[in-house]
């Protein structure tokens, strides 16, 4: 969408205004840091049971994964054995 410069009379795009950023070429430590602790204050934190629950769901799916892995190999290393 299309802003409208008031003074000008001129359209501007988002697009016109990010490519006018993108081109300052000079870079802020202080500016990062800046961006970087709004960016972190949007961010949505999981609650500590959340945390914990999906933390044991991952742990879980990665051992049954890690089971059912080693077992297929131990059937595919059996079975080439007995062919060779």
């Amino acid at each position: 969408m299309a802003k409208k410069d008031t003074k000008s009379g001129k359209a501007e795009t988002n697009t016109e205004v990010v490519s006018a950023k993108a081109s300052d070429s000079s870079f802020s430590v202080a500016d990062f840091l800046k961006g970087t602790r709004e960016e972190l204050g949007k961010v949505v934190w999981p609650s500590r049971q959340q945390l914990i629950s999906e933390s044991a769901a991952v742990i879980l799916m990665v051992s049954l994964s890690a089971t059912l892995i080693y077992f297929i190999d131990k059937f595919f290393g059996f079975a080439s054995r007995q062919v060779f």
